[in-house]
């Protein structure tokens, strides 16, 4: 049975309610105004009194309007038919949405997460007599390219005997496919779908490993230099326009995971627009089919209600978790942070909470690392490996990399691809700057990263100061003038540039060159180690530019060649034929 309140105040997208018996934290409520009920969350209880964000807009909400607690905490729809899917923060379907409001979405309307209609194909895995608990298998649905298993609710208490299992056939997500007794008698009848808590995060695995195995985005710069791993986080931040998004789309493309889930939170709608259109018709490296069908979009823009946000982050992170649970590597790409966190600073602010550093909640770094660690590589119970990794967008003021939100971020994540204006306007993409990004997972995965190479490691950390060292030699020829600097210091800086823009460089509008199977990088890299070893013959400084400029042209060439294609292989023979020179 609900319990009823009503409003006493309202402020923006908060309101204050009071309420005769128990209110819980992070409880759902429903403000009633005419004939609309507005989602609301319970942020703070105070004796009698409660705070909520709404999730709607608060136009006329008056003060005495009744409040409906639900008793429920704000939870996802888990179950087969989530890939595909296009949801709001609060989980609603946003094209049977746009069907049920027309193009502008109304207040106070909330859909069915999963589609009650449709059947799945079940096969009953588990069988009369077997105990069961939370998490244990009933049986499984195919879904796209994937078996979808279908869990005992994960929120089940004890264990239970299974009474009745459903044969082989179709049906649909509520429908009972099992019955099971629990340690008090009851017969519990169990369906393929369930609901979690958002902000609970998922644990029903074995143990928690440690990230040691790559995460392969095609990215040359970040699988050779700054390597994520699966069940990592990284963090990508950089200035408006230095291309975030466009980063994110292309690692959404091409990263070596089973299920992508998209969580634009708080962008532009044009951004957003771009990936609806997209997404649908780019075809799967891995599947030949759409990559579509092993995505999931949470879309949040920025003119949708402020405090959805918050939880477009966490309902994103909770599917993800759900996935895992299958035995699947899941990649969540948060595009941006910083937007969630702008949601988090004006709640606050409605909260007259003492503020931090720049109006920021003082527990902004909590929160932070809170979404961040439910990232992990884990051991499922049934012995299989499965993962959730995090890579998440922040947009500083300026390219402020000492902003709250970037700091906060830096404290937690495994790796920093930074992008900044400088390589953005020099028209170096991705524009991740090799002088100031790291990753901590390159000693994390040494021994894995030994199995490509026993020199792998070391030949990166060759390239990396040879990066480093040829920005010294040209901030030195910026103040004394080329004709200030000596031929072996204008080759190191050659060679520098030379690095830069034949392997840090990628151009995402050619089709072979947008993406490197680590194999592929691994054979460049090799050949480019021999190269930057090797004692460049100049006459002169115009005879050393030259040089390099044939070499980069060769190597430019060789990157658009299809891999061990005919081309590729005469591309080959003459960079060797310059090697052996």
């Amino acid at each position: 049975m609900s319990v009823r309140g009503k409003v006493v105040a309202a402020y923006g997208n908060m309101i204050t309610a009071s309420f005769e018996t128990d209110v819980q934290q992070n409880e759902v409520a429903y403000v009633v105004t005419g004939d609309r009920r507005l989602k609301s969350e319970v942020i703070r209880v105070r004796n009698t009194l409660c705070d909520m964000q709404v999730f709607e807009d608060t136009r006329d909400i008056q003060v005495g309007d009744a409040v409906e607690f639900t008793g429920n905490l704000l939870v996802v729809e888990l179950g087969p038919g989530l890939l595909e899917q296009i949801y709001d923060g609060l989980q609603n379907p946003l094209p049977e949405l746009a069907k049920a409001s027309g193009l502008f979405l109304k207040r106070g309307v909330y859909l069915p997460s999963l589609n009650r209609d449709r059947t799945w194909a079940f096969t009953p895995a588990a069988k009369p007599g077997d105990t069961v608990q939370a998490g244990s298998v009933l049986g499984t649905v195919p879904e796209g390219i994937f078996s979808h298993k279908i869990f005992v609710p994960f929120d089940f208490i004890g264990t239970a005997v299974v009474k009745t299992v459903a044969g082989k056939g179709p049906y649909k997500v509520t429908d009972t496919v099992a019955e099971a007794e629990n340690e008090k008698g009851e017969i519990c009848k169990l369906s393929m779908m369930q609901a979690w808590p958002i902000k609970i995060p998922l644990k029903h695995y074995e143990e928690r490993l440690l990230p040691v195995e790559p995460l392969v985005t095609g990215c040359r710069i970040i699988d050779t230099f700054y390597p994520i791993a699966k069940g990592g986080t990284a963090c990508i931040p950089g200035p408006f326009g230095s291309g975030k998004t466009v980063l994110q789309q292309i690692i959404s493309r091409y990263a070596d995971v089973d299920v992508i889930i998209v969580a634009a939170c708080g962008e532009r709608a044009g951004e957003v627009v771009e990936t609806l259109r997209e997404f649908p018709h780019l075809k799967d490296p891995y599947t030949g089919k759409t990559l579509m069908e092993r995505t999931i979009i949470i879309c949040n823009t920025s003119s949708m209600p402020v405090a959805a946000r918050e939880a477009s982050i966490y309902t994103a992170i909770t599917l993800g978790e759900y996935y895992r649970e299958m035995g699947l590597h899941v990649l969540i790409l948060a595009d941006s942070t910083s937007r969630w966190a702008q949601a988090l600073r004006e709640m606050s602010g409605r909260l007259e909470e003492i503020p931090g550093e720049e109006a920021f909640p003082a527990y902004l770094q909590s929160r932070i690392a809170e979404f961040y660690e439910r990232a992990a590589y884990v051991r499922l119970k049934d012995g299989g490996r499965g993962s959730v990794s995090v890579i998440g967008t922040v947009s500083p003021a300026g390219g402020n990399f000492e902003e709250p939100v970037t700091q906060g971020t830096l404290a937690v994540v495994g790796a920093f691809l930074g992008l900044t204006w400088a390589r953005s306007n020099a028209r170096r993409f991705p524009a991740i700057d090799p002088l100031i990004s790291w990753s901590k997972y390159v000693e994390q995965m040494r021994e894995t990263l030994g199995k490509i190479d026993p020199r792998w490691a070391e030949m990166v950390r060759n390239a990396q100061k040879m990066i480093r060292n040829g920005d010294e030699v040209k901030k030195r020829m910026d103040v004394v003038g080329e004709e200030g600097t000596s031929l072996a210091d204008f080759l190191l800086y050659l060679k520098a540039e030379f690095l830069d823009s034949v392997y840090l460089q990628q151009n995402a509008f050619d089709e072979v060159d947008a993406y490197n199977t680590m194999e592929r990088q691994v054979y460049v890299f090799k050949v480019l180690d021999r190269l930057m070893d090797k004692e460049i013959a100049a006459k002169d400084k115009e005879d050393a530019r030259n040089i390099f400029f044939r070499l980069g042209a060769l190597f430019r060439n060789w990157n658009s060649a299809r891999w061990e294609s005919v081309e590729f292989k005469e591309y080959e023979e003459q960079i060797n034929e310059f090697l052996r020179s």
